[in-house]
């Protein structure tokens, strides 16, 4: 999918966080459990770096953090949410193809999380993805996936879901909507559409909304993808009734 159709998903991406997931502090405590091996002080790629959360909050930490991702504008957000938390980050917009070409030094942790991956168009393209990761990652070094549950989803095949909470960000209030559309084969493209009406003191509604493409995949799939480019898996928290889930793996020392 072009870099392009991610630039306006800067303007909704921070209603559709799960609250846990909204500040640095928040982000960076929910993924600290995956990365207990990994040293304060040590490199660590979010290669899919949304509006920052993550990597501030691991920068916080004191990590040596890096964040890419293919939107101009997730990394400006990215860059000022960095400079209003006084933390050093490198902020590069960089596709996952590009990777190698940005003169990094290995990472010791790379985080590809937010449901990405599956915005890459294929099993050919998820692969040229996890390969360009794995290329900037030293020998046993951690690499860090979450995916939404695809299975769920397709056996589900609800068309409309709205949250069934008011969001609150920055002090202003609105009400999210999704609306999937799924392709007949698993190979096929599929769709959705988010909303987000927002609900001003006098009674007034302004929409913002944004529609992107996504290529699912089966948790056995991603395991295989992994093996195939020798990044073993390690851990997954898949269960076929969670909507969500956490897949890590090594490269090989």
């Amino acid at each position: 999918m072009p870099a392009d159709d991610y630039n306006t998903l800067a303007t909704v991406y921070d209603w559709i966080v799960p609250e846990a997931l909204i500040t640095p502090a928040g982000s960076s405590e929910m993924f600290l459990p995956y990365i207990e091996g990994v040293a304060p002080g040590a490199r660590v790629l979010d290669c899919a770096a949304g509006t920052g959360p993550l990597a501030v909050g691991l920068a916080e930490r004191g990590f040596d953090v890096t964040a890419t991702d293919a939107s101009a504008g997730m990394v400006e957000r990215t860059r000022a949410l960095a400079a209003a938390s006084g933390v050093d980050l490198d902020v590069r917009r960089c596709l996952w193809e590009d990777l190698g070409a940005q003169g990094f030094e290995p990472f010791d942790a790379v985080f590809c999380v937010g449901n990405s991956l599956a915005h890459a168009p294929g099993r050919d393209a998820r692969r040229a993805a996890l390969r360009a990761m794995a290329g900037v990652m030293r020998p046993g070094a951690l690499l860090v996936l979450t995916s939404r549950n695809f299975e769920q989803m397709r056996a589900e095949r609800f068309g409309l879901r709205v949250f069934d909470h008011v969001v609150v960000r920055e002090g202003r209030r609105g009400v999210v909507i999704y609306s999937w559309w799924l392709g007949e084969r698993w190979e096929d493209r599929h769709g959705f559409d988010v909303a987000v009406a927002l609900v001003g003191d006098d009674g007034a509604v302004e929409t913002l909304g944004e529609r992107l493409h996504f290529w699912p995949f089966r948790h056995d799939e991603l395991d295989d993808d992994l093996q195939a480019l020798g990044l073993p898996p390690d851990e997954t928290s898949y269960e076929p009734d969670v909507a969500n889930y956490v897949v890590t793996a090594r490269r090989p020392r």
